[in-house]
């Protein structure tokens, strides 16, 4: 009985000082770290230096040294784990660390080519082009549509109504099937890009909201309004991994339309107070470069509804974008040149 008494009052200290007491510090010659960084990791327990045999780190769970090279690691925010062995009983203490870019993004302007006739009711929510065809994705409830226009002449070829409880969101065309996400209903539509038939649905893998969609023919990339976006198996529809979006000091936050070019996602950020669109390396999530859209929203129909930019559709045949906004009344051709 007295032996069982001792095991629990240490127990119970190991577990005070696991709660309060043990600390992790980064040692760097680095204020904002980023992938040309090297940290060296110390611990302490109760303000004391922790023998190194007795610790162990790790690095979002894969084990490290104390001196660690952030050449590899993933941007955003990571875990740093430090697992100590205190007379046999192992205490864990973790630490969030966050990897930023290391280069800074270049500056892009724009030049409009042409414009051309947009409904000013639409909440644009996805714009894509496919087989010559512009493809939109409406918002709100009780309004969210599909569309199919020929946009060169000004003229919507099919439109299809959800049901009022759908709040439409992104889309994307990939292997045939046109697919439109919905905001918090956790539910994707699957149609036919000639037609607009709907074909199937799907449920979202992870308990998260559907903002963008894009695809680089093999995956999809979905946005949910946070710094993160998903790869997604366009069969299964199961996430697979994902990456955060960093500039050389920050994240940033409410990632929305997205658009895929040559390993390039152009993305922009939903109420943000200027119309910028991000050029991101899909691979990474570094932010390689801000097209500075200001101004653009002074050309279209001022009204008190009139909404920020969204919506991003590459035309390769003419290599240039085509970009609208929610309930603007036109859409622009456009090129993007550096600033």
């Amino acid at each position: 009985m007295l032996r069982l008494l001792l095991i629990i009052m240490l127990f119970y200290s190991c577990d005070q000082k696991t709660r309060y007491s043990i600390n992790i510090d980064i040692v760097s010659n680095d204020k904002i770290y980023t992938n040309n960084s090297e940290i060296i990791l110390k611990s302490t327990l109760d303000g004391l230096t922790i023998d190194n045999e007795k610790i162990t780190y790790y690095y979002n769970d894969k084990e490290i040294d104390k001196r660690f090279s952030l050449y590899n690691s993933k941007l955003g925010t990571n875990t740093i784990k430090a697992q100590i062995n205190i007379d046999g009983l192992i205490i864990t203490r973790k630490k969030s660390i966050d990897v930023y870019s290391n280069i800074t993004p270049k500056l892009y302007n724009y030049e409009i080519i042409n414009e051309f006739s947009h409904e000013i009711t639409s909440y644009t929510q996805g714009l894509e082009f496919y087989n010559g065809f512009l493809y939109e994705s409406t918002g709100l409830n009780g309004y969210s549509t599909i569309n199919k226009i020929d946009i060169l002449n000004n003229r919507v070829l099919e439109k299809k109504y959800l049901e009022n409880k759908y709040f439409g969101e992104g889309l994307t065309i990939i292997d045939d099937n046109l697919i439109q996400l919905t905001w918090k209903n956790k539910i994707g539509f699957i149609y036919d890009p000639n037609t607009l038939d709907l074909k199937n649905s799907f449920n979202y893998d992870k308990n998260t909201e559907g903002w963008g969609l894009a695809n680089d023919g093999e995956f999809l990339y979905l946005s949910d309004g946070s710094s993160k976006i998903r790869v997604i198996n366009p069969e299964s529809f199961k996430e697979i991994d994902f990456f955060e979006v960093v500039t050389n000091n920050r994240k940033i936050k409410n990632i929305n339309e997205l658009e895929i070019v040559d390993n390039i996602i152009y993305a922009n950020t939903y109420q943000s107070n200027k119309d910028v669109v991000l050029k991101i390396d899909k691979n990474s999530g570094k932010v390689l470069g801000l097209i500075n859209f200001d101004g653009l929203r002074d050309k279209v129909k001022k009204h008190p509804d009139l909404d920020v930019l969204n919506g991003i559709a590459y035309n390769k045949s003419r290599n240039t974008f085509f970009i609208t906004g929610k309930k603007w009344n036109k859409v622009f051709e456009v090129k993007i040149i550096k600033d």
